[in-house]
């Protein structure tokens, strides 16, 4: 037995421990005596807290309250079995620390081995689409496929992964490249259908793609790159929440020349992505992705992001299906079964 992978025991007093530091786990061990704080300070996430013997030696401690104290870390679910990452390496090994804390059982490695399974789709990889793919591929997601046949710019450049080296270069091509340096595991090509479709659009969404996800069942997430800012969401999947056409329908309510406009968008040029809001839009996007795939709370159905220049803060907006869409009301052969 012991402790989660990422605790650790700091010092509060002479006679007080804090084990952790995020307030959803964190205890505090007060009225010890001096020796069994410095006894609960040796110990790390190496330590076997079942050997009592062994603890207590040269310590002016008694062997029952030790167990007294291991029980209250018991109790406070700050214990495992044993390691929950021993045979996992790089960067996904840190998701299955934080999960080692976050699941009943402390075994965060099992949900970072059942992402290898999965299979992505990320069309559109300027550098938020390179950043989600990347980020995908990192925490462990099996296989990735990602599709842009454009140029890497040289506005392409900077913190999500592109050099000035890839600039002419195919996008998907650098972007497999970066994929293997990242997880040399992770695959490109599936004969399986995504688990997740991620959709990155310039300027404003492609009102085909969207009801073509729905009408196949297929769970998709929405990214739009805008003058000034970008869009993460909604996270639609088929039949439970809003789509992308009953958001373009909304906007339509509120904006008569909405599709005229929209129509000019989609046939612009590419659109230029600030680096900084690329790489917070990418963490957001990869993050609402592996939330779907783990089977936790992520990102609500008919929930944007809306992360723009100068400051990069997200801003929520919640969208509710619109009635002429119809997106709800298709057949369950079509849509298929969520997730």
């Amino acid at each position: 037995m012991r402790l989660r992978a990422g605790l650790r025991v700091l010092r509060r007093t002479a006679t007080e421990v804090q084990v952790g530091t995020d307030p959803r786990w964190a205890v505090r061990l007060p009225d010890l005596t001096p020796a069994e704080a410095d006894l609960l300070q040796s110990v790390d996430t190496r330590t076997d807290l079942t050997e009592v013997t062994r603890l207590v030696a040269g310590r002016d401690v008694e062997p029952d309250r030790v167990r007294a104290l291991v029980d209250v870390l018991v109790e406070a679910r700050l214990t495992t079995a044993g390691p929950s990452r021993a045979d996992l390496r790089g960067p996904a090994s840190v998701d299955a620390a934080v999960w080692s804390l976050l699941r009943a059982d402390g075994n965060g490695a099992d949900v970072v081995r059942a992402r290898a399974d999965r299979v992505v789709a990320v069309l559109g990889l300027g550098p938020t689409g390179l950043g989600i793919a990347v980020g995908l591929a990192a925490a462990g997601v099996g296989t990735v496929l990602v599709d842009d046949e454009r140029p890497v710019r040289s506005t392409d450049v900077g913190v999500c992964g592109y050099r000035w080296a890839d600039a002419g270069s195919v996008r998907e091509h650098v972007t497999a490249r970066l994929l293997r340096d990242v997880a040399p595991h992770v695959s490109t090509a599936s004969d399986r259908a995504p688990d997740v479709v991620v959709l990155v659009e310039d300027r404003v969404a492609d009102p085909r793609r969207g009801p073509v996800l729905v009408a196949g069942g297929i769970t998709h997430l929405g990214v739009v790159v805008r003058e000034a800012d970008t869009v993460v969401g909604p996270f639609v999947v088929p039949g439970a929440g809003p789509c992308l056409r009953c958001l373009d329908l909304h906007r339509t309510d509120s904006d008569a020349s909405w599709p005229t406009i929209a129509a000019q968008l989609h046939a612009g040029d590419v659109a230029d992505e600030s680096g900084l809001v690329a790489a917070v839009c990418a963490g957001l996007g990869a993050a609402a992705v592996l939330a779907h795939l783990d089977r936790v709370p992520g990102l609500a159905p008919g929930t944007t992001l809306e992360v723009a220049q100068p400051d990069a803060v997200p801003r929520r907006r919640t969208w509710a299906v619109h009635p002429e869409c119809g997106c709800t009301a298709l057949p369950a052969s079509l849509v298929g079964a969520p997730g």
